[in-house]
């Protein structure tokens, strides 16, 4: 079945409707939560038939929706910026201790916009590695090392993402990826409104049928949590506050 969208929840809601599948489909999971206007929905691959029928690898997949997120007061987008901090601490929480090191990477094309977040948001955290490491009187002694890279794309450097990423990865030696990228979706109507978070890694283009090397704990040897967000221009502003959680 050709999805043309990596959205966990939205191939589950295909599966079953090419399917006609009332229930839920054999090796899924998935439980929703509605907080003010922001749902939450958590899918959950959990054997081998639940992978073949999303063609996704077994892990967990939340879905963030903003139904109203255009003009929104200051106070709503700290209820959003809070409820996907609260959700990317738990699934971090999940795989590496408080005071390991996690490396940020952001994928895709600083000058395509529809592929830019990643690079964008490298620009926006707050990067706290060197600082620990050669000033660490000016820094609580409890804050979280983190480095990031923007790698760019195979087009413009000859070089896979993965092989860059795991180049480093020898040499700083962090405990996790946190892999950010513009996120496919076959509905117009999440453009602006929806962000997945997985703990499953990435496989860059995969969405659109230009898969690249994947990023995965398989292939790099650490855990690689995915954050992927529909829109670059407008979701990206949540991405430097909500790293503060993680610190």
């Amino acid at each position: 079945m050709d999805f043309r969208t990596d959205m966990a929840v939205e191939r589950r809601d295909l599966y079953r409707k090419a399917n006609n599948i009332e229930n839920e489909i054999d090796g899924i999971e998935c439980n929703e939560e509605e907080i003010e206007d922001i749902k939450i929905t958590r899918v959950a691959i959990t054997n081998a038939q639940g992978e073949e029928a999303l063609k996704k690898p077994m892990g967990n997949y939340i879905t963030i929706d903003v139904k109203k997120i255009n003009n929104i007061a200051v106070e709503k987008e700290d209820k959003i910026v809070e409820v996907i901090s609260k959700e990317l601490a738990n699934i971090v929480d999940k795989h590496i201790k408080k005071d390991e090191e996690i490396m940020i990477v952001g994928l895709g094309n600083l000058h395509s916009t529809p592929d830019s977040l990643g690079s964008r948001v490298v620009n926006e955290v707050e990067i706290t590695r060197h600082i620990k490491i050669y000033l660490p009187q000016y820094i609580d002694e409890n804050t979280r090392s983190i480095s990031a890279i923007s790698p760019g794309v195979l087009g413009t450097t000859g070089i896979e993402s993965a092989e860059i990423i795991r180049g480093i990865i020898d040499k700083i030696k962090p405990k996790m990826i946190l892999a950010i990228d513009s996120l496919c979706s076959k509905n117009v109507s999440r453009i602006n409104k929806s962000i997945q978070i997985s703990d499953t890694g990435i496989v860059p283009g995969g969405g659109v049928g230009n898969a690249r090397d994947e990023l995965s704990e398989k292939s790099l040897g650490i855990p690689v949590i995915a954050i992927r967000s529909t829109n670059s221009c407008r979701n990206g502003f949540y991405y430097e506050r909500l790293f503060r959680f993680v610190h």
